[in-house]
């Protein structure tokens, strides 16, 4: 029920439900205060009313978005505040001419300060906003004096309407005191800090705390790419939900033995991006982007199929590569785009063998072989631990752009997947994680979704409820407190240093300026994420089914947890072949086992699944006992088809795959310098622009 609410509400937690079920039931309690006339009653609804509104706009619900998108957005909801407070004092037998003049010439002239606020601080923003925004780029020599005070900036809107409270309180006070002059003041305060807060911004409009022109800003990186050399950009260009798609191999990119850089076209990504020390460079223009001295570059690695590649792709003195954010059997590996490229780097065999079978246009001597560097973090089984349930991972990709059954297992199985696993004779704990996109499409899927999410959430309660695991729960309660505090303290800390790091403080040319990276910040990172990964999977019984959603904990830390995966046609099943340990892909299209191995490499050694989801007895069985698994020796072979073989390594492959291309691209442009200035006959020559042959 609780889950339903939340969806509903579009909330996350419980807490974030209670806030808004309050905030909607306020308005009913003030619209029946001021018809009854009862001021307890709606100064108490129009508290909880504001209290609830602000507590939700500090946590970011989602909720909030809706009702903007409702046309209920805040400053409608200060409208509708009051005008029920005008109600109020009409059906109160309080209003008095003057007090009705005081609140409607009041609210009018406070309201009127609104659209030069707005306009103040959309023009404050437009005209800090550099052209290029950027992490790890020392600006000191590109002059960015300090903005505006974040106190002025940061959700202005909401603090220039709360700036109303004033003579909202004086409104409430006058009728309850039968005193104008409460009214009066509360107005006149209003209205000189409303006034005050323009003045205010007023100052950092002056050209002295202004950026440098746009035209300045992109000759001054021009000059700082000259100066820097970088050989390697990593470009990416997407939503702010497939950012993971770059984030897994910035590791990757900061390891290369060549100074590379990264290329973001969108500024949503930039909250999203993870700690590295490379430089970054967000260019939303396109024309900005093929204005740039980008000359000194000489590979060009792409993780996505997008349009906006096309802004890189056009640059002559460089070499291409799409690198894909995932090797697996999906369409999207073999997508005809990808012969745009200079060359297209796999995981192992199955990727040219992919593209062979498939026939895009895609030639056999442009694909290299470069492996996973981004797998090493995924470990082998290991014993189990005495006396605890396995854990398997139900990790259904998302619908896709077409209808065609095969994309998902969710639609069409994955209530009966989870319903077996959770009802299963043998208990196992059962972790699902849904694909970020899941729903973005398809109502269908979305549904199911929701229907799956009900499924672990009811079994959990069972299992919660059940004396076998409610005596384990008594016994390691303070140790999962103990984590869950952990927890609370990682985010709070990472809140208080990330409070800035959102969309619109990247409009500032200021946060570009400061957004330096010290070398130990990624250690200190990659410790503070070991430590809060495992706490949270302290936080909670290893006996308790769950749903995993946000960034974290990763999926490889999932696959970690894991005995055992049940995904489908994606780079998570050629991921998880990593780890060695059982898997199964559901055959959602019908194509049946033979056809759908023959079809799709990854299920080779795999156990494949029907809709009904029966096939599961086989993989429990496996998980259970180890020497009734068939197809562990079918996996290790596998893999290296797959993912490659151990030697060398794959990021020694992959250096050795950006050495040769650089080699390459440099070669291509010493022949280009070359060429003859006078290659071409000029137009004087005989026949030239005639028709004479």
């Amino acid at each position: 029920m609780n889950a339903m609410l939340q969806r509903l509400l579009g909330t996350t937690t419980a807490g974030e439900s209670v806030t808004a079920t309050l905030l909607f039931l306020s308005y009913p309690g003030m619209l029946l205060g001021a018809l009854l006339g009862n001021l307890p009653l709606f100064v108490g609804a129009a508290a909880i009313s504001l209290l609830t509104d602000h507590l939700l706009h500090r946590g970011r619900v989602p909720l909030i978005g809706r009702l903007a998108r409702a046309r209920a957005g805040l400053t409608i909801r200060f409208l509708l505040r009051e005008l029920l407070l005008l109600l109020l004092l009409v059906r109160a037998d309080l209003a008095e001419p003057a007090l009705l003049t005081v609140a409607v010439a009041g609210f009018v002239l406070f309201h009127a300060f609104q659209a030069p606020h707005t306009g103040l601080v959309m023009m404050l923003r437009r005209r800090r906003r550099l052209p290029v925004a950027t992490r790890n780029i020392d600006l000191s020599t590109l002059p960015v004096p300090d903005g505006a005070p974040r106190a002025l900036t940061h959700r202005a809107t909401e603090k220039m309407l709360h700036l109303e409270l004033p003579l909202f309180a004086g409104l409430l006070t006058a009728a309850i005191t039968g005193t104008v002059g409460h009214a009066l003041i509360g107005a006149v305060v209003t209205a000189a800090a409303a006034l005050l807060y323009l003045l205010a911004l007023l100052p950092y409009l002056r050209a002295k705390k202004l950026p440098p022109s746009p035209e300045s800003t992109l000759e001054w990186f021009d000059g700082w790419l000259r100066t820097h050399q970088p050989t390697v950009a990593l470009y990416f260009s997407g939503s702010q939900d497939s950012a993971y798609q770059v984030n897994m191999w910035l590791d990757t990119a900061e390891r290369l033995d060549a100074k590379a850089v990264v290329i973001l076209r969108e500024r949503n990504i930039l909250p999203q991006l993870s700690t590295t020390t490379l430089p970054v460079l967000c260019v939303p223009s396109a024309v900005d982007l093929m204005n740039l001295d980008l000359s000194m570059l000489r590979v060009g690695l792409y993780p996505a199929n997008v349009g906006k590649n096309l802004h890189l792709l056009r640059v002559p003195t460089m070499k291409h590569v799409f690198i894909g954010h995932g090797d697996s059997d999906k369409i999207a590996s073999i997508n005809p785009y990808t012969k745009a490229y200079d060359e297209v780097w796999t995981a192992g065999r199955a990727g040219r063998d992919r593209y062979a079978l498939a026939d895009v246009g895609v030639r056999d001597e442009d694909i290299v072989e470069v492996g996973r560097p981004q797998l090493a973090p995924i470990r082998p089984a290991g014993e189990p631990v005495e006396g605890r349930i396995p854990t398997i991972l139900y990790a259904p990709t998302w619908e896709g752009w077409t209808d065609d059954p095969g994309n998902t297992s969710l639609i069409l199985a994955g209530e009966n997947i989870v319903r077996r696993l959770v009802e299963a004779p043998v208990p196992v704990r059962v972790l699902y994680k849904p694909h970020p996109f899941t729903g973005m499409r398809s109502p269908a899927a979305r549904a199911a979704d929701q229907r799956v999410r009900a499924l672990i959430e009811k079994a959990a309660a069972d299992r919660a409820a059940d004396p076998r695991w409610a005596a384990e729960a008594r016994r390691t309660a303070a140790d999962r407190a103990r984590a869950a505090q952990v927890l609370r303290e990682i985010d709070k800390r990472r809140a208080a240093e990330t409070e800035s790091d959102e969309l619109g403080s990247w409009d500032d040319a200021s946060v570009s300026r400061d957004a330096l990276t010290p070398p130990s910040r990624a250690g200190e990172e990659a410790a503070l994420r070991t430590e809060w990964n495992e706490a949270f999977w302290r936080s909670f019984g290893w006996w308790e089914h769950r749903v995993i959603t946000g960034p974290a904990p990763l999926l490889f830390d999932c696959f970690n947890e894991s005995a055992a995966l049940v995904s489908d046609i994606s780079s998570v099943v050629s991921d998880f072949v990593a780890s060695g340990k059982p898997y199964a892909v559901t055959d959602s299209a019908g194509l049946g086992a033979e056809e759908f191995r023959r079809q799709n490499t990854a299920v080779r050694a795999a156990i494949i699944l029907d809709n009904t989801a029966e096939g599961l007895t086989e993989l429990l069985a496996a998980v259970h006992d180890p020497s009734a698994d068939p197809l562990a020796e079918e996996r290790v072979e596998l893999k290296e088809y797959l993912l490659g073989p151990d030697r060398p390594t794959s990021p020694e492959r992959f250096q050795a795959a950006i050495d040769d291309l650089s080699a390459r691209a440099e070669a291509r442009n010493s022949g280009v310098i070359r060429i003859p200035a006078q290659a071409v006959p000029p137009s004087t020559a005989p026949g030239v622009g005639a028709g004479t042959p």
